[in-house]
């Protein structure tokens, strides 16, 4: 008996932003900021805000476009957030809402029912609430008994949700439901030009159960790593209301160009060793379903772990599908999966990668069986 994915589901909102749109927003509170600081800009008092473009947005990251919950708000120079109106207690959250769409796409996908999973698992970079856990409220919404609750390892949630995943089912649960609700708009500074570009808003549900009678990705191999850094990080949390705080910090920032030198050749690393330990080569992998933040990031990961000449004559090894979602924090991995899963025959094997804050590195090996 194998413990599979056997079913994902995918929702994303209708709104989307462009580059362009972006950019012109972006470009528009510059000249306005800098305007307001002329003279505190001068005085070196303050630092002058630089505006962008769309070209260097997609040089610099691939992205092309992102999902957000609300379009106006975010283009908002006054505003710059998405404008959402807080909901009673008595009504189903925004994240529980998303979670539950996706969830029963994947259940759907995997042929079972509430009543055959035993555990839920939302794992994302943000929770709407401190508590009580969302997992609980998507798991009361769907009618699923056993119990839930919610996990933070930023953009690696998912891949170290599967692990828990696994381990569950290992010890007894039939079934798990494991959710990605990333809302990301809410916790992005719009007023930089570094990070203003790189997220976008997404839910995502895998279905992982042990079968030898279903179509699905058996997970051969787990290998979880984290690592402290403070070059990705986000201040906001329940102490704020007793500081006096800016809000400078209080969203994602991170120092992108050490990201990019440390994390890659980490990631690679990570992966090569689990590849050797479970004695299968690079080249035998048919797809590396890397953490969607960076298509330069993906394609160097690439080239440590298969070589140059192999990464570029195969891009499809790694799928892309950050250009039309951005990056999506720990549901883009899920999403290359759901969309490309197709692309894997019987018997081939896959690899799902995500990393970020922690630093956080999270590799599942697996293998498609079709039955």
């Amino acid at each position: 008996m194998g413990i599979r994915i056997t079913g994902t589901g995918l929702y994303h909102p209708e709104e989307v932003i462009t580059n362009e749109e972006l950019v012109e927003s972006l470009n528009a509170y510059v000249e306005q900021f800098n305007s307001e600081n002329a003279e505190k800009i001068a005085s070196g008092e303050v630092t002058a805000r630089r505006g962008s473009s769309a070209e260097f947005i997609e040089k610099a990251s691939g992205v092309k476009s992102r999902y957000v919950i609300e379009k106006s708000g975010v283009l908002d120079i006054n505003r710059l957030r998405p404008r959402l109106e807080e909901r009673s207690e008595d009504e189903l959250s925004i994240q529980a809402e998303w979670g539950v769409i996706a969830a029963k796409q994947a259940m759907e996908n995997a042929g079972v029912t509430a009543e055959d999973i035993d555990v839920v698992i939302l794992a994302c970079s943000n929770m709407q609430r401190a508590y009580p856990a969302v997992a609980i409220e998507i798991q009361t919404a769907l009618g699923i008994q056993g119990y839930a609750y919610d996990m933070n390892v930023a953009c690696s949630a998912a891949t170290f949700g599967l692990k828990q995943a696994y381990d569950a089912v290992k010890t007894g649960a039939r079934r798990v439901l494991l959710v990605n609700v990333e809302i990301t708009s809410g916790h992005t500074d719009y007023r930089s030009r570094d990070c203003h570009f790189i997220f976008g808003d997404v839910a995502t549900a895998s279905i992982i159960e042990e079968t030898t009678t279903k179509t699905g990705f058996e997970i051969v191999d787990t290998h979880l790593f984290t690592q402290f850094s403070n070059n990705i990080r986000n201040n906001f949390g329940f102490l704020n209301s007793s500081e006096l705080t800016s809000r400078d910090d209080k969203q994602f920032r991170q120092d992108g160009r050490k990201v990019f030198k440390e994390v890659c050749p980490l990631v690679a690393k990570i992966i090569t060793k689990q590849l050797e330990k479970n004695q299968i080569q690079a080249e035998d992998i048919k797809r590396f379903w890397l953490h969607q933040a960076n298509a330069n990031m993906n394609e160097l990961i690439l080239k440590l772990v298969v070589g140059r000449e192999v990464a570029e004559a195969d891009p499809a090894l790694v799928p892309i599908i950050l250009d039309e979602f951005a990056n999506t924090s720990s549901a883009g991995v899920i999403i290359a999966l759901h969309r490309t899963a197709d692309q894997v025959n019987d018997g081939e094997y896959g690899v799902l990668c995500s990393f970020g804050a922690g630093y956080s590195v999270g590799s599942i090996l697996v293998q498609k069986h079709v039955v």
